[in-house]
């Protein structure tokens, strides 16, 4: 009973079979087929290795949500050389509640404003890709891919002992600050507290020394991220005058980037600049220095890296082998028939010339009446 059973399940499995199986006695191979065969397998295995590179490619994902974090700190990255000696110049932070940030986690370093020949290919170079990330915007997201493992993008240093004097201060380090507008700022005289807001001491600094002649090696908002550039990365100002203002206005998003090689909080932003010389007498008043004005958007950006799931990449196999295996075997069937319709009319003898003929009974009469026509 149950060996009955047995064969009548396979019975109807059988009968459920999508794939009938041909007698080989009954398959008749050709060489067209075959050389059909050929550049179909030659096909399917080329676009198979193309989407295979397709699938282990990824690509950056932006969304966009609203920044609900208001408590923590923003970390402030600064590499910024001046023109001017140390004990002449000062930065701060104040922000927009009149809060003054002390400059503790900066460094005051005297250093000799012209760069070295390495030092100098180097900035160039930084300036040409630049150059090339504000044409081409696509090339962020290489960045942002390749994070942790690119080249530094920090100022080499020197490889030569400087002969000249250190007639230049640079500044770099880190500040933490509120997550409100401010004004981070370098200009003439160390900065001293003060019940409304805060003051430089610069009367004691001859104005023949000014000089905010500057090199911003690093400006970041976040957490520092090797191989990330930022907008005034390798920027350079040479002062015209002496009393002169460069102004930054800086525009700061909340990023969230996510990785397969790394995960952080970091900031992007963008910026617009204005230079001018203070002149009193002619109307333009202010005072002489870098500012970097600096607001914090309220939406945030989440940067995530996306791959082809395996399954997509499995049905995209299956669409590339049987397209091309249905495909051609159609084609190599729609020609082989027009070829069998144009050999077939030509055996038949439609495209022979008509030739004319008498026919008596049975027998065709051509020949004897040759023969007649020949005997009279």
């Amino acid at each position: 009973m149950r060996r009955l059973n047995k064969k009548k399940a396979l019975n109807f499995v059988k009968e459920l079979d999508a794939f009938p199986k041909v007698p080989e006695s009954y398959v008749e191979t050709t060489a067209s087929g075959g050389t059909v065969s050929v550049l179909a397998f030659t096909a399917m295995a080329l676009l198979a290795f193309l989407e295979f590179f397709v699938y282990r490619d990824t690509w950056m994902n932006y969304e966009y949500e609203v920044d609900k974090d208001f408590t923590s700190k923003l970390r402030i990255n600064i590499d910024i050389t001046v023109a001017m000696r140390c004990q002449f110049v000062g930065a701060d932070v104040l922000d927009l509640a009149e809060t003054m940030v002390a400059s503790d986690g900066l460094q005051y370093e005297p250093v000799v404003f012209e760069l070295s020949p390495q030092q100098r290919l180097w900035h160039r170079t930084l300036l040409l890709i630049q150059n090339r990330l504000r044409e081409e915007h696509s090339l962020q997201d290489v960045l942002f891919k390749n994070v942790m493992k690119g080249a530094p993008t920090a100022l080499p240093p020197r490889e030569d002992d400087p002969t000249q004097p250190l007639n230049a201060c640079r500044i770099h380090g880190y500040l933490y600050v509120n997550k409100v507008a401010g004004n981070f700022h370098i200009t003439v005289g160390k900065a001293i507290p003060h019940p409304r807001g805060h003051a430089h001491l610069a009367a004691l600094v001859s104005h023949e020394t000014y000089n905010f002649s500057h090199r911003i090696d690093h400006l970041s908002f976040g957490e520092e991220i090797p191989g990330i550039l930022n907008p005034l990365d390798g920027t350079e100002k040479v002062s015209a005058d002496h009393n002169q203002m460069f102004q930054y206005f800086i525009t700061i998003v909340p990023t969230k980037l996510q990785t397969y090689k790394v995960s952080a909080d970091t900031h992007q932003y963008s910026v617009t600049e204005r230079e001018r010389v203070i002149n009193h007498a002619a109307g333009s008043h202010g005072v002489s220095g870098i500012f970097m004005k600096y607001d914090i958007s309220s939406l945030m950006v989440k940067v995530t890296e996306q791959h082809m799931p395996l399954w997509q990449f499995l049905v995209r196999l299956c669409g590339i082998i049987g397209g091309i295996f249905s495909t051609t075997g159609m084609l190599h069937s729609l020609v082989g028939f027009c070829v069998d319709v144009v050999c077939c009319r030509f055996k038949l003898g439609v495209y022979k010339p008509k030739s004319m003929s008498v026919f008596d009974g049975h027998v065709n009469s051509l020949t004897p009446l040759l023969s007649e026509n020949a005997e009279h």
